[in-house]
């Protein structure tokens, strides 16, 4: 499945093998240089790369959203520098990634921005939103897991994919997995629903909905394009690297032996743009 984003944030990159300490900036963008007064700077700290990361793209996300919704010049231009000033939070968050030996291309502002400015759409066609992304926990009767290796990074994970317009969620977990794997499975229930940039498990605004599903027949074969190995794989006996197993490993095999499981999601935060608590519930 090819990926459809300019700026190469494959959906593999829901990612990095568990991702190390966030190392934090002091920026003016954060605040953090006065203790005065009341508002953000007065009490918030320092900023972290995936706030950096939030920040910019929830910015430049309103800035397009309201350029889709008017005509006036005098508005059309303070969306436009709102924009710009989102691009140099974006580039500031790249940069920090690299710094941290994380995978990120170099973000040249102006480009940017005229990539922004180009997906600008009208109207209700113009309200950005999150991409949505599929995954696949799927189990066989040795109660192993199915993981791919994703052939652009040469990171394990379940299979995943984009959402595609005129299926279901659960009939994309489907047709993922037997194009990725070969395998054919039935969808057995919902088990995660998570946010890929407040996670930190990619960089670009994601919802991830994740299904367990079960092995019903086929054959292992990897896609030509997209995966370099499949294969089925013990709790502990996992490959490596592998991405985010703090985070889904064991929930995804209590499904798999058909352990009672809530839906994980993201509890909301309090305050919603500074809070620090961003573990899945």
């Amino acid at each position: 499945m090819p990926d459809p984003s300019r700026r190469n944030f494959e959906l593999a990159s829901l990612s990095v093998p568990d991702a190390p300490d966030e190392k934090t900036v002091e920026p003016e963008l954060a605040g953090a240089g006065s203790n005065t007064g009341s508002g953000p700077s007065a009490t918030a700290g320092s900023a972290s790369t995936k706030d950096l990361l939030r920040w910019g793209e929830a910015l430049a996300a309103i800035a397009r959203t309201g350029l889709g919704f008017t005509e006036n010049l005098y508005e059309r231009e303070r969306f436009e520098e709102v924009l710009k000033v989102a691009g140099e939070i974006r580039a500031a968050a790249s940069s920090q990634l690299r710094d941290e030996g994380q995978p990120s291309g170099t973000v040249v502002v102006s480009e940017l921005v005229q990539e922004w400015l180009a997906d600008v759409g009208t109207g209700v066609a113009g309200y950005v939103t999150p991409k949505v992304a599929v995954g696949a926990i799927v189990g066989n009767d040795e109660g192993e897991i199915l993981l791919v290796k994703r052939a652009d990074s040469g990171v394990w994970l379940y299979p995943t994919g984009w959402a595609d317009v005129g299926y279901s969620a659960a009939e994309v977990a489907v047709k993922e997995v037997l194009e990725e794997t070969g395998i054919e499975v039935e969808p057995v229930r919902l088990v995660m629903v998570l946010d890929g940039l407040r996670l930190g498990i990619t960089q670009i605004p994601l919802y991830s909905l994740v299904f367990h599903l079960r092995a019903t027949g086929g054959k292992l074969s990897a896609h030509p394009l997209e995966c370099s190995q499949v294969g089925w794989f013990a709790e502990d006996d996992l490959p490596t690297p592998l991405a985010g197993t703090g985070l889904w490993k064991e929930h995804a095999f209590r499904a798999i032996r058909d352990e009672p499981v809530e839906v994980l999601f993201d509890q909301p935060r309090r305050p919603v743009w500074r809070a620090k608590d961003d573990k899945a519930t």
